[in-house]
């Protein structure tokens, strides 16, 4: 390993050992409390091994039966003091220890829905969901009974080495040298096994992040029979998985088996020592049970750091990952340093905006446009010409290159984005819809609208005409994405949503495409509503749907290649007139022959084809 790496380590390991001390001092009392609680609960245990010399040279040795009711006593109060304690640990120490764990996921949970959509774009959503729930959960294990049981231990050993350094010194000075040695190789160990733990927990998160993609797209993989293939990649993940999980289980073994060795040893060498000073006079059988019964105390709770230390082992190699996670910079923590947005018209404006996904390919290239407060913007071109790259920097989900994009002036990248986006109505090409009801999807925009503003919002997006139909109405739920309710009912549950947010300035993504043609003349009257007074961006392959806007921007390329209302494009016999021309001879034939594909889609795919094949001059 290099030296940077090792400083590296060094470092990430102190910054954990940092965290790991805030965790447990936030909680000081009640781990202090739980510490009290454990010693008593040691201490009582003391009582049945420290009364084994009382009842063998006392009571047995010398026949003094009358003792024997009130060594009972004593053992069975101390038993019933071990019993309460343990009760009252579980209770002070275990629930606080999930209480941990619920706030540390609440608190990861946050920090991830606060990242940049860019980190969403590229991590899955299965390793997302690990590091929230799974990696928690070794929490408990540093402010849980873990760390507790492991300071009770310890002080059971340094009480048991009084008693057994008075017993017989020698003796436990051997011991004490063979135990040393098993120190040693735990701490070895545990460095060791950390990394494992870390690259499972890895290699966990990217399994169950596929397994959420192929359960999520389950229609697809039954579509095209890929069952197959699906659970090949799972078992690969799982096998890889397997292979770290057996070298954990290896390492723990490994440490188990050294620990029943290190107690082989020490019972030998108790045997052949203790034996003889019996044989010489110089212990008693009462001080040699007492003492095997306190090198049991001493060695038990070393022993146990096997477990304990493989415990808090995991609990760090979780926060190494929750850290790696909480260091990235959220949206909200740029926001701080930006100021209030204040009131607005809504104007947006691109200047000579550039902006790539990998490095060195533009997928915009210098684009620049005003679109005046309250007006409607619409965008056409064929697919991957940089239209839905141009929305996203629109609603702030991507930043540019080079160049600004400006609200009322003002560059987005001064403006708090919790303030920008509370401007925002959007209605995707992909409608996502909650596991809920369709008032409570309706209402995500607006939590507080009462179902009469669901209502209101419902009829402008003519939603309310199949959700009357449902027996249970606006209670009815609509499955995970919505799953329930067909591709148009889904899109006018996303219209409504965004009529209820009331926007300033309105995201129209493909708005209608799922919704027949009788269904789309309704929903435009809603919409033509709706934007009134509105800044709004429109992205349309029915050109049919965009003749009233305000202006008309054709991107091919990444590129604004022309610009201007429906009529002046449509006199210019460029690249929009081509366009139009097309989607009017689709819709003659689809009357004609209605039996026949004639999506936009497909056309313009093929009108895509054919100016890359005759070149932009025959267009």
């Amino acid at each position: 390993m290099s030296k940077d790496k090792e400083t590296k380590k060094k470092l990430e390991a102190a910054v954990v050992w940092r965290e790991a001390r805030e965790i447990i001092w936030t909680r000081r009392k009640r781990i202090a409390l739980g510490g009290v609680l454990m010693i008593v609960n040691r201490i009582a245990g003391l009582v049945l091994p420290g009364s084994s010399k009382f009842l063998i040279d006392r009571v047995i040795g010398e026949s003094n039966a009358q003792l024997l009711i009130p060594l009972a006593a004593v053992i069975g109060a101390a038993t019933l003091v071990q019993a309460g304690t343990s009760f009252a640990l579980s209770q002070v120490l275990g629930v606080m220890a999930q209480r941990a764990i619920t706030d540390m996921r609440k608190a990861v949970q946050v920090h991830v829905s606060r990242l940049p959509v860019s980190y969403f774009d590229s991590t899955k959503t299965g390793v997302l969901i690990s590091r929230i729930m799974t990696d928690a959960e070794g929490i408990r294990n540093l402010v849980g009974t873990g760390l507790v049981r492991l300071t009770g231990g310890l002080v059971t050993a340094a009480v048991g080495l009084v008693v057994l350094f008075a017993l017989n010194w020698k003796l436990t000075a051997a011991i004490l040298l063979i135990l040393a040695v098993f120190g040693i190789g735990m701490a070895f160990a545990f460095n060791r096994l950390r990394p494992i733990f870390r690259e499972r927990g890895k290699i966990n998160a990217e399994v169950t992040g596929r397994l959420a993609e192929s359960l999520g797209g389950v229609r697809v993989v039954k579509a095209y029979v890929a069952e197959r293939g699906e659970a090949l990649v799972f078992a690969r993940g799982a096998h890889r998985l397997l292979r770290r999980v057996a070298k954990a289980v290896t390492g723990i073994s490994a440490i188990g088996a050294f620990a029943t060795a290190i107690m082989g040893v020490i019972s030998v060498l108790m045997i052949i020592v203790g034996g003889r000073a019996i044989l010489a006079g110089t212990m008693t059988l009462g001080d040699f049970v007492m003492y095997i019964f306190f090198t049991g105390l001493v060695a038990m709770p070393l022993i146990s750091i096997a477990e304990i230390g493989t415990q808090i082992s995991e609990a760090f190699a979780g926060l190494d990952r929750i850290r790696e996670i909480r260091q990235m910079a959220t949206e909200e923590e740029a926001d701080a340093e930006r100021a209030e947005l204040g009131d607005v018209s809504g104007g947006i404006a691109f200047e000579d905006v550039s902006f790539e996904y990998n490095p060195g390919v533009l997928v915009l290239k210098n684009v620049s446009f005003t679109a005046p407060a309250g007006s409607t913007t619409a965008l056409v071109g064929s697919s991957g010409s940089g239209k839905s790259t141009l929305i996203s920097l629109v609603m702030a989900f991507n930043h540019p290159l080079s160049g600004t994009v400006t609200l009322d002036g003002r560059d987005l990248d001064d403006i708090r984005l919790r303030d920008y986006r509370g401007l925002l109505g959007v209605v995707l090409q992909e409608n996502f819809l909650f596991d809920g009801t369709i008032a409570e999807n309706i209402s995500f925009s607006h939590p507080h609208a009462s179902l009469d503003q669901i209502r209101e919002a419902a009829h402008i997006a003519h939603a309310d005409e199949f959700i009357e139909e449902f027996d249970d109405g606006y209670d009815t739920i609509v499955g995970e994405r919505g799953v329930k309710l067909s591709g148009g009912q889904r899109q006018r549950i996303a219209i409504a949503r965004a009529v209820l947010a009331d926007p300033r300035i309105l995201i129209l993504d493909e708005a209608t495409s799922s919704l027949d043609s009788e269904s789309e003349a309704k929903i435009q009257d809603g919409l033509r509503t709706l934007r009134q007074g509105r800044t709004t961006f429109v992205i349309a392959h029915r050109l049919s749907t965009i003749r009233s806007a305000d202006q008309i921007l054709v991107v091919e390329g990444g590129e604004i290649v022309e610009r201007g209302t429906h009529d002046e494009l449509h006199s210019k016999r460029g690249r929009y007139r081509q366009l139009h021309d097309k989607q009017y001879r689709i819709e003659h034939d689809r009357f004609i022959n209605p039996g026949e594909d004639h999506t936009p889609e497909r056309e313009e795919d093929e009108i895509s084809v054919r100016s890359t094949v005759r070149g932009p001059r025959d267009l």
